[in-house]
């Protein structure tokens, strides 16, 4: 059986919670960082920062809920195995702005229910912004009601997206599509923290967002954001979402169509001969 409202409304708090918690341990060491490690692939940064903010989620989640399951990026799956509830935290979303102080990371405390997204809290610490939603709910920011933009076609949006870890290793990365969507919008960001990327779109400030090679922690909560605000979240095809993917299209509704069809029209980057032949591609 599904919570009801009144546990969605317990479990939101609880959510808030560690996300506010965590938060203040990005602002306690903003600038100061200690120890900064790459997790194997090189820009895969973990600091003392992500560590303890995850350290405060934890403590929280096994206190108001130890029955559950948790997934962490920094320590992997803990907790109870065999239940419907799985907590996926970021503790530090954008981990490479935050070594460098630019101030855009937040943390992401999301909770899937059999596999999938119902509830989440996104922080940014900076902008002391809270992003909470729940499924039927609907979607807030500092407790106001949020929702997305109503921009009808790409010629008219705003975009964003990010580029995943691996990218110097595959030819499967987003820089084709990064190219022909900046020509055809009014121009593609990149952010650097998915979870903020969603709020974001949620919130009006942006009117799509695409990206690969993401993990459960990075869109569980802005997944339930996007979609209590009135956004569409799928495949790139369309499909429905399959949160370990690694893969999402997230949009406003109006322009979810076009987008989809643009990222599976696009030729990859390394089929583009030269200047001449992406200027026929971009003109298309």
């Amino acid at each position: 059986m599904n919570p009801s409202p009144r546990e969605l409304k317990h479990l939101l708090t609880i959510a808030s919670e560690a996300a506010l918690s965590a938060g203040v341990i990005l602002q306690d060491h903003w600038g100061n960082i200690q120890i900064i490690e790459e997790k194997g692939r090189a820009g895969d940064l973990v600091t003392e920062v992500d560590k303890k903010s995850e350290a405060t989620i934890l403590a929280i989640l096994n206190e108001q809920v130890p029955d559950h399951g948790i997934l962490a990026e920094e320590s992997g799956i803990l907790g109870n195995a065999n239940s419907p509830y799985l907590w996926a935290i970021d503790p530090l979303d954008g981990t490479t702005n935050y070594a460098h102080s630019y101030p855009l990371s937040s943390v992401s405390v999301g909770l899937l229910f059999n596999g999938v997204p119902i509830l989440g809290a996104i922080y940014d610490p900076y902008s002391q912004l809270l992003y909470r939603a729940a499924k039927g709910l609907g979607a807030t920011c500092n407790h106001r009601p949020i929702k997305v933009s109503s921009t009808p076609n790409l010629n008219r949006s705003l975009l964003v997206t990010g580029f995943a870890y691996d990218r110097r290793e595959t030819t499967d990365q987003n820089y084709a599509e990064f190219c022909y969507l900046t020509h055809i919008t009014q121009g593609v960001r990149r952010g650097g923290s998915a979870s903020l990327d969603l709020a974001h779109l949620a919130s009006g400030r942006l009117d799509g967002y695409w990206e690969r090679g993401l993990k459960p922690w990075d869109l569980a909560a802005g997944v339930v954001l996007v979609e209590e605000a009135g956004g569409t979240v799928t495949a790139y095809d369309q499909s429905p979402l399959d949160i370990n993917s690694g893969r999402i299209l997230a949009t406003n509704g109006h322009l979810h169509q076009a987008l989809s069809q643009a990222l599976l029209n696009t030729p990859p980057i390394s089929t583009w001969a030269n200047l001449e032949q992406m200027q026929q591609i971009t003109s298309l």
